[in-house]
């Protein structure tokens, strides 16, 4: 068995199969978020994403509102007389993905389309691969930086390591899951690439 250790991760893998536990950072979306990848099902159901440009994360706010659209409602839950007066929830909808998301916490649209951004860029990044060249393979920064600290591949010019709260750690999830992907779940490949 093959074991990869990152913050917040645990990857492994055997024989009959690799998986992924993402941490609860990326489980409060609240649209369809996996708790555990399997890599096969990564495989079969994001080859049709793998012609996307790399650059959706990169995108300011703004930027990637503007390839949205956006939709409110009103919902239901706790909050008693207040919560259902005004369409205050809000839907995002990435239009050249076709990944959504949405915030319906707070009683405020405007807090509500940040939340829904934010839980649109953590979608993207668990749900739209790009494609890797592994014969000329070099770990991003961003994949390092979420790397521990000891691991081979950091070095002084690496920065500090990042966590899951930290707004670049979704780029280093997504560097990740490609180089998954690119190696058919082989967590030991993935291993040997990283150092």
């Amino acid at each position: 068995m093959a074991a990869l250790q990152l913050q917040g991760f645990a990857i492994s893998s055997s024989s009959a199969n690799a998986s992924i536990r993402i941490p609860a950072f990326f489980s409060q979306c609240k649209i369809k978020v996996w708790t555990a990848l399997n890599i096969n099902n990564v495989r079969r159901g994001v080859r049709a994403l793998c012609s996307a440009p790399p650059d959706y994360l990169r995108l300011t706010d703004q930027q990637l509102f503007e390839q949205c659209e956006m939709d409110t409602f009103k919902s239901s839950g706790p909050g008693g007389q207040h919560r259902n007066k005004r369409e205050s929830s809000v839907r995002l909808k990435h239009v050249p993905t076709g990944v959504i998301a949405q915030g319906v916490e707070d009683r405020s649209q405007h807090r509500n389309r940040a939340i829904a951004l934010e839980r649109l860029r953590k979608l993207i990044a668990l749900k739209v691969r790009n494609s890797i060249d592994l014969d000329s393979y070099r770990p991003p920064p961003e994949l390092i930086q979420i790397l521990p600290a000891k691991a081979a591949v950091r070095d002084s010019d690496s920065g500090q390591q990042i966590g899951p709260k930290n707004a670049k750690f979704v780029l280093g999830v997504q560097a990740l899951l490609d180089l998954l992907l690119a190696v058919e779940g082989s967590v030991s490949e993935a291993a040997k690439l990283l150092g």
